[in-house]
């Protein structure tokens, strides 16, 4: 027992150690944040075990240094003339405030050696931290109107994100969502859609919807709109062109295979007689019986339903601000119909398990042909899909 105690008690002081010397290294590395968090982890299971004196030392330090360290870069920042600290004054605030909270609930901590609990020195910082929240909603808001007044995609983006991070510091801030409702126009990219025909055949018309409804594709683009039908009131920036270039349709196939089939099978059983026309017995005066064979036969006919589509196309896109190709992708898609199913001339016994199978099955009306171009299109979509993910618009 007393080799169990004393195995304990060495693991815990090992366990210690390793933890007091990753706080001092974060320390020496001037993480003295990361160094809080972990002296605040250990401390919080036990405040009070003695085995933790050297790390509540160690959290005072961590905390004086880190509370010395955002000051002297506030006073950095109060002489910068760049108003993008502002943001860096209103988060070193906020970082004051949360250290100290996450410092209180394990407080009062007491250094056994010199009689005393820890100093740790807080500070209302509410003041300051809506002090430097107004000024960032304030900055925020005026550069994200300057980068509006510059009327580009580029810029109109960087505002609605200035203007999107305002609104989650103020909510009610001035028009913001008016704002951020006019920076996502200005920066969206405007796609009209067409479907041209230079083929012979007629494309179906549900096919055609479902190729020029992009709200079906589940495209996850926040900047681009696209458009089957112009409004009048948009400038598009972008063609987006799927060209029908040729639909092969095969003819119906029909393809009858007949296989001669001829089997030994088990067919009951029978008795065994001896010369004397008497039936068998074994030593348990049991009758000797046998498998009973016999031979069948049958003519199977597999039959094989076939039909292809075979569409291809392009898809082309256009800079309208320049009317300029900017891209294009060949695109290719085909489509079988198959139908098999089995038809039989004789014994069914004499068949494997696969006809047997073929015989569940019948004959199938063939598609039309605007059916084979419809489910074409179908696989046509999804490529459709993979090649607009990969353009930049």
């Amino acid at each position: 027992m007393k080799k169990i105690t004393l195995f304990l008690t060495g693991i815990f002081l090992i366990t210690s150690c390793s933890s007091a010397k990753k706080i001092q290294r974060e320390i020496s590395y001037g993480n003295y944040d990361n160094a809080i968090e972990f002296a605040l982890k250990k401390l919080r299971r036990n405040p009070t075990k003695k085995s933790n004196q050297p790390i509540i030392k160690m959290l005072e330090k961590a905390y004086d240094k880190a509370v010395a360290q955002d000051y002297r870069n506030l006073e950095k920042y109060r002489i910068d003339s760049n108003h993008a600290v502002i943001e860096d004054i209103y988060n070193t605030y906020l970082n004051l405030d949360r250290r100290q909270e996450l410092i209180k609930p394990v407080l009062p901590l007491h250094i056994n050696a010199e009689n005393r609990n820890a100093l740790f020195i807080f500070k209302d910082y509410n003041q300051e931290i809506q002090n430097s929240k107004n000024s960032l909603t304030d900055f925020l808001f005026a550069n994200a109107k300057q980068l509006l007044s510059k009327n580009n995609k580029k810029n109109a983006r960087k505002a609605y994100n200035d203007l999107r991070y305002l609104k989650q510091l103020n909510s009610n801030y001035k028009n913001v969502d008016s704002l951020l409702e006019e920076a996502h126009f200005l920066g969206t990219n405007f796609v009209n859609v067409t479907l041209i025909n230079d083929t012979q055949q007629i494309i179906p018309m549900r096919l055609e919807q479902d190729l020029l409804n992009f709200d079906s594709y589940g495209l996850d683009d926040f900047w681009t709109v696209f458009d089957s039908d112009k409004r009048e009131n948009i400038k598009y920036d972008y063609e987006l062109a799927l060209l029908f270039k040729r639909i092969d349709i095969s003819p119906e196939r029909i393809i009858e295979n007949t296989i001669s089939i001829s089997k030994t099978i088990k067919d009951g059983y029978e008795y065994v007689y001896d010369d004397n026309g008497n039936v068998k017995l074994d030593s348990l005066g049991h009758k000797i019986k046998v498998d009973k064979l016999i031979d069948v036969t049958a003519n199977f006919h597999e039959i094989h339903q076939e039909k292809a589509s075979h569409i291809i196309g392009e898809v082309i896109v256009t800079n309208l601000n320049n009317n300029r190709e900017i891209t294009n992708f060949p695109l290719e898609s085909e489509f079988i119909f198959i139908n098999d199913f089995g038809e039989l001339e004789g014994d069914k016994r004499a068949l494997e398990t696969a006809q047997l199978e073929l015989l569940n099955h019948q004959a199938v009306p063939f598609p039309s042909t605007e059916q084979m171009v419809y489910d074409t299109g179908e696989d046509l979509k999804a490529k459709l899909k993979g090649i607009i993910e990969d353009i930049d618009f």
